[in-house]
């Protein structure tokens, strides 16, 4: 079983517009609104995939109870830690590229902290991986993800990390089979400078392989053995904003398999799955029929020898 787990779990709205003008009123075209966030996309995508998964997180209030019922009704089993504040909502405007607008979140109080990662060490003990994504909430530690990839470790649980900021950077140093960060959220934490090297310094401090993802540049993946790129087989038009989680979907099958990971395959599952999701309106979904296309045209390129 795949364990997703999204600490901040979202109420996600997304309203297709024509075009967005600042300072100006908008007709919406089509309003698309259902549980999400990074986690819970992740685990969407695998669900449509066959995966068996199961989502678990923070959740309360009115907010939490309709994330609940949401994932209910899409056959997601799901297991939230309960919370005493209202969850959050986000609303992402599409017009050919997306506009996002992400609340903080409820504040979460250290017993509810405790009891979740009580709940998070009962639910490792049937799950193979565990994909740890999405923004902390305000009163959970910026050491949490460092917490739960101790606690998966303890019952050999594979472990990918998507993160920015504080929590990416204390989470490397535990260990994560993955590091999964985008462009902008690697140059938060190693600085500015070519990506390959800083995807490097973020490997030396801890985890086992990461994996970047650059739009339309496609992902660059980099071991101690040494680093694979692969491209999108075109640029597409769409909403991008669960390509990522898209990403994080098909290296967390990959993690499924024992042994070492078949990267050439891995990235390439990945890019065709992230282009795929470029192409539905709402984060979470793919576009099957495009997925199994882009698989037949994407192509890795040879590993460069680490330097």
């Amino acid at each position: 079983m795949i364990l997703t787990v999204t600490l901040n779990a979202a109420l996600d709205v997304t309203y297709e517009v024509d075009g967005l003008v600042p300072n100006s009123s908008h007709r919406v075209t089509a309003v698309h609104q259902r549980a999400g966030g990074k986690g819970v996309n992740v685990a969407r995508v695998l669900a449509s995939l066959g995966a068996d998964v199961r989502v678990t997180g923070l959740a309360g209030g009115r907010t939490g109870a309709e994330i609940t019922d949401d994932l209910s009704r899409a056959g997601i089993p799901a297991r939230f830690g309960t919370i005493e504040g209202d969850s959050r909502r986000t609303v992402t405007v599409v017009s050919g590229d997306a506009t996002v607008f992400n609340e903080p979140g409820p504040s979460v109080t250290e017993p509810e902290w405790r009891r979740f990662r009580a709940l998070f060490v009962e639910l490792c003990r049937d799950a193979r991986v565990v994909v740890l994504s999405g923004s902390v909430p305000p009163g959970v530690g910026q050491d949490a993800y460092a917490q739960l990839i101790a606690d998966a470790r303890r019952h050999d649980v594979r472990v990918l990390l998507d993160a920015d900021h504080e929590p990416l950077r204390l989470g490397l140093a535990a260990r994560p089979d993955v590091a999964k960060p985008n462009a902008a959220e690697l140059a938060r934490v190693a600085g500015p400078g070519p990506v390959e090297e800083a995807a490097r310094e973020l490997l030396a401090a801890g985890p086992a392989a990461v994996v970047v993802s650059r739009g339309a540049d496609g992902l660059l993946g980099v071991t101690p053995g040494g680093s694979w790129t692969v491209r999108p087989p075109r640029r597409l038009s769409g909403n991008p904003t669960g390509a990522g989680d898209a990403v994080a979907a098909a290296l967390a099958r990959a993690l499924l398999s024992p042994g070492p990971v078949d990267w050439p395959g891995a990235l390439a599952d990945a890019a065709a799955m992230s282009a795929a999701a470029v192409l539905s309106p709402v984060a979470g979904d793919i576009d099957l029929t495009a997925y199994r296309e882009f698989l037949q045209e994407i192509t890795c390129r040879s590993p460069r020898p680490p330097r």
